[in-house]
């Protein structure tokens, strides 16, 4: 208390000072519109400017629970439109969310790492996907988390078909850019033309046909050539690449097992 007193007694006059500026600005503004509106106009603007950042900080902390749901929201959405959809087995695919946490891109064999595992029904050689299109091929499962070899990846081969005229090929990636892969197996009597829409074949049971995979760019056919070079450009945007949904086929390991050495 006595320190209290001391430091007031010092600083009395820088007080009193203050104080008597503060009773005239005061009396000012209060007996004038003009000042009087300004000060308000400058408080609201600035406890505006104050909501606005509290606002924007509470929604970037708040923006990774919110995007957490809408994958959950979103796969949960797909599993109802697989369940009411009429085509045969439709029934048996569910779709798993899971946040990327680990990823590459600049690599000629890329992967990423999704926050689910076995405890989750993962199982090696589900395929993964997001709002966008095909991801890849889960490869390995942990208790809690897997590893997904990705369409951006040199060893994936991935069998696709045109809309136009449900013809196949096969989609291959040479390792030069994560937004272009290749179509190949496309032979010469097929007519190629840029901005045809590419999908899952749905002739293995990793992907249902239909998924969203990419456009024609361009295609080239070479004298003496007889397939088409087709350069696609990957509905998935793999640099932004966030949330995924994870395959579930109930019949997949039945499916594959009755296949395994027919090659």
């Amino acid at each position: 208390m006595q320190n209290l007193l001391k430091i007031l007694q010092r600083y009395s006059n820088f007080l009193v000072f203050i104080a008597l500026e503060v009773a005239a600005f005061l009396l000012i503004s209060l007996n004038s519109a003009y000042p009087r509106s300004s000060i308000l106009s400058t408080a609201n603007n600035a406890i505006a400017w104050q909501y606005e950042q509290i606002s924007n900080i509470s929604g970037y902390f708040g923006l990774r629970h919110q995007n957490e749901l809408l994958a959950k929201e979103n796969a949960a959405l797909r599993n109802q439109i697989s369940s009411m959809q009429l085509s045969p087995h439709t029934d048996t695919i569910r779709y798993e969310s899971a946040k990327v946490v680990q990823m590459t891109t600049n690599r000629l064999h890329n992967y990423l790492t999704i926050n689910r595992g076995s405890k989750d029904g993962l199982q090696k050689g589900q395929g993964v996907r997001n709002e966008e299109g095909v991801v890849g091929i889960v490869r390995t499962v942990g208790r809690n988390y897997s590893v997904v070899m990705p369409i951006i990846n040199t060893q994936t081969n991935l069998s696709c078909r045109f809309t136009k005229n449900d013809y196949i090929g096969t989609l291959q990636w040479d390792g030069k850019d994560n937004r272009f892969a290749q179509l190949a197996d496309v032979t010469t009597h097929m007519v190629v033309n840029p901005g045809d829409t590419i999908v899952t074949s749905g002739l293995s049971p990793v992907f249902p046909e239909g998924i969203p995979v990419g456009i024609v760019e361009s295609s080239t056919l070479k004298e003496g050539e007889s397939y088409h070079s087709i350069r696609v450009r990957l509905h998935t945007n793999f640099k932004r690449l966030k949330y995924v949904e994870v395959v579930q086929n109930a019949n997949q390991q039945e499916q594959e097992e009755l296949t395994d050495g027919l090659d």
